[in-house]
């Protein structure tokens, strides 16, 4: 569903302080294991890159044998988690559009079963232990705020369904496709986590990316995402942008209110030291362990507001390059970034991403690896933001820090030709280009020379 950000931001003055560092992990959150005895979220998921499957328009087949085939590719590509767009069977009645045309996956008519469209719960049994058996881990889009208004609850349970002032199941938003589950009722809160479970337990999927989290009471996620991690390490990301989301049990979840402003910087809607100013809001928002997915697509942004390269233009791969190295951030990739996909992808009907060139694959596995190799740019290593010696309002520079790591990132948020000085000497020292692996000394008086949207990384050997 779309993501509804929140444009308010856009317009937030830039604040005094100039320093944003995210702490370590606090104790052990109740129920999860990292398996490996680290606090906080699954160990695997502090370096690991996400990567959503539309599976609908990722092939001509739209199955998950046709999938399957690309999962040595998105292993080479240094891909770490699967996240699969909803997999259940989509109601036939209230389709938008036309009758004819597939629907709208986030409409559910059954919360146990599998859309015949994609294969069968055999089939997805096998990608799962095909996906496990390369390293990657998945993660299944679950749709717990509302149904389709042909799922068998609505005569069985009509109980388990919001009524609106005519004594009918309720519409949420402009969603006619959909109808609202009652979370006032105890029965369909135990029926929503027995077919999550059931998941969990048939497949051996790793984790749920969980459709309008923030409009599910945060009552019941406690309990659901806890008695869920009884019986595994799960991976818990919420389409929300509520902190209290994180104190419920979900790893991540959106930076909207950050996206908000990054989105207007290409089309010079908003400053670059507004983008500084929400940043360190959302800092001291949200908990100290809390992970953001950052993005510069996804199937929303896609569909309904323009592809990458219509909202950042120019700056899509600079973006792309913001997203993979920010403080909290587990960076996620989209069907069709590596080709790359230049069509906003039809939402109810079939559009098959055409695959020719892979023209960006060696650009996000570069970041992909590079993410993976450095301890300095895990989630969960220290942000400190860095200021110019005279900003011009172009360059945004940080400095991300762990355990004697460094990692520096420059970036030129303009459409021109940068020089400048970075202020301090956090960054200072002997550091090697991650992208071209050149050797250099930086020391207080290094000036910095960037081309138009272009940008500069790093990486400091550990003392």
């Amino acid at each position: 569903m779309t993501n509804r950000l929140l444009v308010a931001f856009c317009l937030v003055l830039a604040l005094a302080s100039t320093h944003c560092s995210s702490p370590q992990p606090p104790s052990q959150a109740p129920g999860q294991d990292s398996g490996k005895g680290r606090p906080g979220h699954p160990d695997w998921s502090y370096q690991a890159v996400i990567y959503e499957v539309n599976l609908r328009q990722y092939s001509t087949e739209g199955t998950f044998d046709a999938f399957s085939r690309s999962l040595p590719r998105l292993k080479e590509m240094g891909v770490g988690i699967l996240w699969f767009m909803p997999i259940n069977p989509i109601g036939l009645a209230g389709r938008k559009n036309k009758p004819s045309d597939l629907g709208s996956y986030y409409s559910v008519r059954d919360y146990r079963a599998v859309n015949p469209e994609f294969g069968t719960l055999n089939q997805w049994k096998e990608l799962v232990q095909d996906a496990h058996r390369m390293g990657f881990h998945v993660i299944q889009d679950w749709v717990p705020n509302h149904s389709s208004p042909d799922n068998p609850w609505i005569t069985n349970h009509p109980s388990f369904y919001k009524l609106d002032s005519s004594g009918k199941p309720m519409t949420p938003y402009d969603w006619t496709d959909t109808r609202k589950l009652n979370y006032d009722n105890p029965e369909l809160r135990d029926s929503m986590l027995s077919a999550m479970v059931f998941w969990v337990k048939a497949t051996g999927i790793d984790g749920f990316r969980c459709d309008v989290a923030g409009d599910v009471p945060d009552d019941f996620w406690k309990w659901a995402i806890d008695s869920l991690r009884q019986i595994k390490p799960l991976f818990m990301l919420a389409e929300g942008n509520k902190p209290s989301l994180h104190q419920d049990g979900f790893d991540a979840t959106y930076p909207w209110d950050v996206m908000a402003v990054a989105y207007g910087i290409a089309s010079g809607k908003t400053r670059v030291d507004q983008l500084d100013s929400v940043i360190r809001m959302d800092y001291a928002r949200f908990p100290g362990d809390a992970l953001r997915m950052y993005y510069t697509t996804n199937h929303d942004e896609n569909s309904w507001n323009g592809t990458e390269f219509e909202r950042f233009g120019a700056g899509s791969k600079t973006f792309a390059v913001w997203a993979f190295t920010m403080g909290q951030s587990v960076p996620m990739i989209y069907s069709g970034q590596e080709e790359p996909n230049r069509k906003r992808l039809k939402f109810f009907v079939k559009d098959s991403i055409a695959w020719k060139h892979y023209s960006l694959a060696s650009f996000y596995q570069s970041l992909c690896k590079m993410r993976l190799s450095t301890p300095a740019l895990a989630a969960d290593a220290e942000f400190v933001k860095l200021n110019l010696t005279r900003d011009d309002g172009a360059i945004f520079a940080y400095l991300r820090r762990k355990e004697g790591h460094r990692f520096l990132v420059v970036l030129n948020f303009s459409g021109k030709k940068q020089s400048f000085r970075l202020d301090g000497n956090l960054w200072t020292g002997k550091a090697r280009d991650a992208f071209n692996s050149s050797n250099l000394n930086l020391d207080s008086g290094h000036q910095f020379q960037l081309a138009p949207w272009g940008w500069q990384l790093y990486n400091y050997d550990a003392p």
